[in-house]
């Protein structure tokens, strides 16, 4: 094996789960697992840009690792430590695997390395031997799925997720049988008969199969084929039904402003975003529940999240088509408006993640601040509204970039009027309501949007505030550069 083939299979991103329960991404690297001086197996991660140790853990003979996704490796170190490493690719996943389960003793067939075994099956031997771990967890059997055994299925579905040994006997028996599509026919044939009854226990099933909170569960109840069906059953809570389907076949429609070639990204969107409605619309207020309920549900979306925003910066082709339309002088209103808007969005997402910074980094290096320039300058308040986002963006996470580009662009060849930060300023002094405060409730989330005047206002503060610059140096030469070309476009006088 060639030596840059074995590098790409050992290539991994590291995530570490925050206060949050967000994933944040702690750097990628190349995985081994090595022996330590104590002759102990560790997985070593070293990062591919300064070589520089990025995780050393032991592989302890008790501690639960998870396979998922076919790249993904999952476990916890201590109470409050979550870790998971994400391969570049499947035979990667596949060796680190074999050597966690070699230290185990477990088959590397399975896909979690240890189990936790209900105290009720637990039989002392007469020697005074006691098992203390199952090398395979015996499965949760439930009752024929059907429409007159459903009442039965709530029941035990609930004492199980009442309880963790029991709870991941369930999960086994969900993963190893086709239950899951079963409760999806019957859910289709109550719906044919209107049997509201019969709907409200499913309704119930399927509220308690998601408090499971388990990785592996999510991936079977939100692949392509299960996921409406399973929004479908959520409509049918008992204190009154909610047209879910109606409003995501509807009113919430993906609007591809670009032809995105990549199938399985388009198919990760639909599948994120549904799944966030899930999280805020389906389920009952977060407040009804310990933080940490949902927490595998939360950590599903900011995975998908992460791959998402990491598939779109890597597709070279897709994003100098994005950035070119935007800028393009023939591009209809309506047409830069939807694209503006993606960007956005697009920035939105990123920037709750750990992955802001090379997601800017990108976004600079496809020429996202001319942009900006370039959307400011056209007389749509949407569009408008979008650039100041998107400056925003960059201004509150990389305030000296935005320092230095409108430092270059005061060269000669420049008229003051076109510069971004006499943008920002015109702006400002002709918002037509300045004083505006909008709320608004997304997703039973209370938002305000503050007037354009009052965002560019903050966000020029960041950007001439003495106090904003660590380096004596730009104080120096940045802001008198800049303030003459201000005071000479605005008629300023001092």
């Amino acid at each position: 094996m060639g030596s840059s083939e074995a590098s790409t299979r050992r290539r991994v991103k590291l995530y570490m789960l925050n206060d949050e329960r967000q994933w944040d991404d702690k750097g990628t690297g190349h995985v081994s697992a090595l022996y330590t001086e104590q002759e102990n197996m560790a997985l070593v991660v070293i990062s591919e840009t300064d070589g520089s140790y990025l995780l050393e853990s032991k592989i302890q003979p008790d501690t639960a690792y998870q396979k998922q996704q076919e790249t993904l490796i999952v476990w916890s170190e201590g109470e409050n430590m979550d870790l998971a490493l994400s391969f570049q690719e499947k035979v990667g996943c596949d060796d680190v695997w074999e050597k966690i389960c070699a230290v185990q003793g477990k088959d590397p067939s399975v896909e979690i390395t240890q189990e936790v075994v209900d105290e009720s099956d637990d039989v002392d031997d007469t020697d005074g031997y006691t098992p203390t771990m199952m090398q395979s967890i015996q499965p949760l059997s439930l009752p024929p799925c059907e429409l007159s055994r459903l009442e039965e299925v709530v029941d035990l579905v609930s004492q199980a997720v009442a309880s963790p040994p029991k709870r991941e006997r369930l999960v086994a028996f969900l993963e190893s049988t086709n239950y899951l599509h079963q409760l999806v026919d019957v859910f289709h044939k109550a719906e044919d008969l209107e049997d509201m009854e019969s709907l409200h226990h499913l309704y119930e099933i399927m509220r308690q199969l998601i408090l499971v909170n388990k990785h592996s569960l999510y991936e079977s109840l939100f692949a392509d084929d299960m996921l409406l069906d399973v929004i479908g059953i959520l409509e049918y809570n008992p204190s009154g039904r909610t047209k879910h389907r109606d409003f995501l076949r509807n009113k919430a429609t993906f609007k591809e402003v670009l032809p995105l070639h990549n199938t399985d990204l388009v198919t990760k969107i639909h599948q994120t975003y549904r799944v966030q409605y899930i999280q805020d619309c389906c389920l009952p207020p977060p407040c009804l529940f310990d933080e940490h309920t949902l927490s595998q549900l939360k950590a599903f979306v900011s995975i998908n999240k992460m791959e998402i925003i990491r598939a779109l910066q890597e597709d070279e082709e897709f994003m100098c088509r994005l950035f070119t339309r935007l800028k393009a002088a023939d591009t209809d209103l309506t047409h830069r408006r939807d694209l503006s808007l993606f960007v956005k969005e697009f920035c939105n997402i990123s920037i709750q993640t750990d992955q802001k910074e090379s997601f800017l980094s990108c976004l600079l290096q496809h020429g996202a601040l001319r942009t900006a320039e370039v959307l400011l300058a056209i007389d749509d308040r949407d569009i408008k509204s979008a650039a100041l986002e998107i400056l925003q963006a960059f201004i509150e996470h990389q305030p000296s970039v935005v320092r230095e580009y409108v430092f270059r662009e005061t060269a000669p060849f420049r008229k003051d009027d076109e510069l971004l930060i006499n943008l920002m300023i015109s702006q400002l002094l002709t918002d037509p309501d300045p004083g505006r405060f909008v709320y608004r409730l997304i997703f039973k989330t209370l938002f305000v949007e503050l007037s354009d005047a009052f965002l560019l206002g903050y966000m020029l503060r960041i950007l001439i505030d003495p106090d904003n610059m660590n380096n004596s140096g730009v104080v120096s030469h940045f802001l008198p550069c800049i303030f003459v070309h201000v005071f000479d476009c605005h008629q300023i006088t001092v």
